[in-house]
């Protein structure tokens, strides 16, 4: 290639990249929960320095902060930490039903309750297993890709600090980064489109287990076609 051709190239490749940077869109503006609501379990959710903090609570189920909208195909980027001894998780493509409703799901009948929110899970696991970054199936089917076969993705979470989830979503292909490392990366087409919602876990009564908390900043979603 002529240097004149390369430089224009390269000119266009950077233009692009520059381009799909713009694309992405902000879920959350720093201040305030705007087109965020709450289901299933009553955890807190609170804001402070432009990061959403969840905290865990007694006699509850897991609780969901969910966006007010559905997203079907979509690059999702959200920065998170959390206490060593939690497991919380950040939903995507994932829904709830205003009543109790059954569905039949691979062959076996599911019954949901009301307002609980089920579907993909990006994990969030700081405990020796380290599957933060595979994805399990809430409320429904369980581990769809964990990451007991992905060394390096269990390595690349880092303990005590912030750290960036990837969540790409296009048609039935669901791949997952975690701190830029490939992690789960597979084909499901059970749901098309749902809420981005963020997860603290149930802790029943175990009082050690109450207070803990997860924190979520810069979440920013860049929506395909």
């Amino acid at each position: 290639m002529k240097p004149s051709l390369l430089f224009t190239a390269l000119i266009l490749s950077f233009s692009s990249q520059v381009q799909a940077e713009d694309a992405f869109v902000s879920l959350f503006d720093g201040k305030s929960l705007t087109g965020w609501e709450q289901h299933s379990g009553t955890a807190e959710y609170r804001i402070e320095n432009g990061t959403i903090i969840g905290k865990t609570v007694p006699n509850t189920g897991n609780s969901f902060l969910c966006t007010a909208r559905k997203y079907a195909n979509f690059i999702l980027e959200v920065e998170f930490k959390v206490d060593p001894s939690m497991n919380s998780g950040i939903q995507f493509r994932s829904n709830y039903y205003t009543q109790e409703t059954e569905v039949e799901i691979a062959g076996k009948k599911k019954k949901f309750p009301a307002d609980r929110v089920h579907g993909y899970q990006f994990e969030i696991d700081p405990s020796p297993r380290a599957y933060t970054g595979g994805v399990y199936d809430e409320g429904r089917r369980g581990w769809l890709f964990d990451l007991k076969n992905n060394e390096a993705a269990r390595k690349a979470f880092k303990q005590g600090d912030w750290n960036t989830a990837r969540i790409e979503c296009r048609g039935d292909s669901i791949k997952t980064f975690i701190n830029g490392v490939p992690a789960a990366d597979f084909k499901d087409d059970l749901t098309a489109e749902g809420v981005i919602a963020l997860q603290v876990h149930g802790v029943g009564k175990k009082t050690e287990a109450i207070g803990k908390e997860v924190m979520w900043k810069n979440i920013r979603i860049q929506e395909l076609k």
